[in-house]
């Protein structure tokens, strides 16, 4: 289950990093080797990991991400990549890429099957505005027996503009929120907070349990375009 949190939140960075095409990011930079570093820590502060990734190709209104996941020591865990589609006056990022790189590898020979609608963000974001829905479905051939993992984000929120201030710098942001459900025989719920800078994307994220208390938070510590 801590894997597949991580994911979402090292998910939700990249989708909110890059886009298919200029002409339709206001937020987000589309530029080949734009590359970018995103540090997770626990509700302690104590690192937990790193994410260092690379824009390696930009065709059309798709751009390719590459990601190398770093563990704590900042010891090569595995790599991923996947794309992030320029629909319109949004981003559209496969739900797909919500499955982490450790349960790729954990079930690569495995039979996988995956459903589920995209995260769409659209460029005119505004206090109060209300964003679409997002999901996955995968389901797992374990031998005879399946196991199914799903993940709902749901109440998608752009509540306020605000200052955030991380390694990588100052960013004044629009921070949004929404809630977050994962079934993997249990449930686990969440809520999520981010904070998006026009021409970097998400520069924070905070997670907290249904009581309201922090889980987790990865922060933006370098970007370079």
């Amino acid at each position: 289950m801590k894997k597949i949190f991580i994911s979402l939140m090292l998910t939700l960075f990249v989708s909110f990093c890059a886009t298919g095409q200029d002409a339709c990011s206001v937020y987000y930079p589309l530029k080949k080797g734009t590359t970018f570093e995103i540090t997770n820590y626990n509700k302690k502060g104590k690192k937990e990991g790193v994410v260092k990734y690379t824009i390696s190709n930009v065709e059309g209104n798709t751009a390719t991400i590459e990601a190398v996941i770093l563990d704590e020591k900042d010891k090569e865990v595995t790599t991923t990549s996947y794309n992030i589609m320029c629909e319109g006056n949004s981003i559209s990022i496969d739900f797909k890429s919500l499955i982490s790189p450790e349960m790729l590898q954990q079930y690569k020979d495995m039979d996988i099957d995956v459903s589920g609608t995209n995260i769409e963000l659209p460029n005119d974001l505004d206090i109060g505005k209300k964003l679409k829905d997002a999901n996955m479905i995968m389901t797992i051939n374990m031998g005879g027996m399946n196991m199914k993992i799903t993940m709902d984000i749901t109440n998608r929120t752009v509540d306020a503009k605000e200052n955030v201030t991380t390694p990588a710098g100052s960013f004044n942001c629009y921070a949004l929120s929404y809630d977050s459900e994962v079934k993997m025989g249990l449930k686990t719920s969440f809520t999520i907070k981010e904070w998006i800078a026009e021409g970097v994307g998400v520069v924070k994220t905070e997670s907290y349990n249904k009581k309201g208390k922090l889980m987790g938070y990865s922060e933006l510590t370098s970007f370079s375009k």
